[in-house]
């Protein structure tokens, strides 16, 4: 057995003992609904939690985090840092889309005094400073190709040059990149470095969005709600039935920082009330919109059936029945309904079917729908 505990807030630290399977026992066994502020108990968030405490254990190879903006990439960065061997030295984030490009590489390599105009004094850069612990890449999709070489080089030679200096300095750190971005699309594009990539993903971890685990909404509205609480007098109780309903059938573009923001927002508008379908912003009233603004259903609302589908007695003959041939025209009917009601928009429709858009593009293709 293995045994890992779990932190819980920032300031205030409190110490859950929780059991980790053997590594025999398969992941989907695992039971929790918090991991280092990370909340869930989907089967997907499990697998999560388990893949982490794996990583954790083996602090020498790189980890890349996907995910889109909002689903807790730092956090799972952080979980990866915390349950490892280098939790009692630096975690050190950088966030390459925030930092303008001119000023990334000093901030990441450092420089020595006089390097360039306006360099009065030599200064530490982060790598430097994130040594014996973890470098946490975020958005790394957005470094300029000359500065990701120089990132490969790191994690070949272990070492790294400040900007104007001569000589190499050796450097222990464990590097951990996030993003949102499609890197192998990237890398066929010409975007990203091919060698890059396959340094960064050894071992690449998907954060799933929230409407792919919307079980997990209860669970993560509770937790928000508690932890508003903590700074405000009077929280809300949190939302009755309606309302619920039809936050399960947004689409969260936002993620959980989309959620979260709601809550706050909420809670400022209907402090110690319970919130109701009435209450909530025109968008999350019913259902959720795509970036064109079209209405988005759940995909729960959508109908593998149709008007046309065959009746009991004409799927039920003594010849038995043709199961290819059903099977694949409810899955026509269903991608032509996805698709009408996203008004052909093949992204929307992929994500309302649970599909990579890949995937879907090829069943059209090989289906001839128009």
């Amino acid at each position: 057995m293995l045994f890992f505990s779990l932190t819980i807030g920032k300031e205030k630290q409190t110490q859950i003992t929780r059991t980790l399977p053997a590594r025999h026992v398969p992941a989907d066994t695992m039971a929790a609904d918090i991991f280092q502020g990370i909340i869930g108990n989907c089967p997907q968030m499990r697998q999560l939690f388990y893949l982490v405490t794996k990583l954790a254990d083996d602090d020498l190879s790189t980890a890349l985090i996907l995910g889109e903006s909002g689903t807790g990439k730092e956090l799972v960065a952080k979980a990866i840092h915390a349950h490892g061997p280098r939790a009692e030295n630096n975690f050190v984030p950088v966030n390459c889309a925030a930092i303008p490009d001119e000023l990334l590489e000093s901030e990441l390599f450092g420089h020595t005094k006089g390097a360039f105009t306006g360099a009065a004094t030599a200064k530490i850069g982060r790598i430097e400073y994130a040594d014996g612990g973890s470098l946490f890449l975020d958005e790394i999709g957005d470094m300029k190709p000359v500065l990701q070489a120089k990132l490969l080089r790191i994690l070949q030679e272990r070492e790294f040059e400040p900007v104007g200096g001569l000589k190499p300095i050796p450097v222990d750190i464990r590097v951990i990149a996030a993003t949102h971005c499609n890197l192998e699309q990237m890398v066929e594009d010409g975007l990203f470095r091919e060698d890059l990539y396959y340094r960064l993903s050894v071992i690449p971890v998907t954060i799933p969005p929230l409407r792919n685990r919307k079980e997990d909404l209860p669970l993560l509205i509770d937790h928000f709600i508690k932890n508003i609480g903590k700074k405000r007098k009077k929280p809300i109780q949190g939302f009755d039935k309606q309302a619920m309903q039809a936050l399960s059938a947004c689409s969260w573009q936002g993620n959980v920082r989309e959620l979260e923001n709601l809550v706050l927002h909420m809670t400022v508008l209907y402090a110690g009330s319970t919130v109701k379908l009435a209450d909530l912003p025109e968008k999350y009233q019913s259902g959720s919109e795509d970036q064109n603004g079209t209405q988005i259903p759940a995909p729960e609302q959508l109908s593998l059936f149709s008007d046309n589908t065959p009746a009991d007695d004409e799927v039920w003959s003594d010849d038995g029945v043709d199961f290819k041939a059903l099977v694949n025209d409810f899955e026509t009917q269903l991608i032509l309904q996805a698709l009408k009601v996203t008004k052909g928009n093949k992204k929307e429709a992929a994500r309302i079917l649970n599909l990579k858009r890949t995937t879907l593009l090829e069943k059209i293709k090989k289906k001839n729908l128009q």
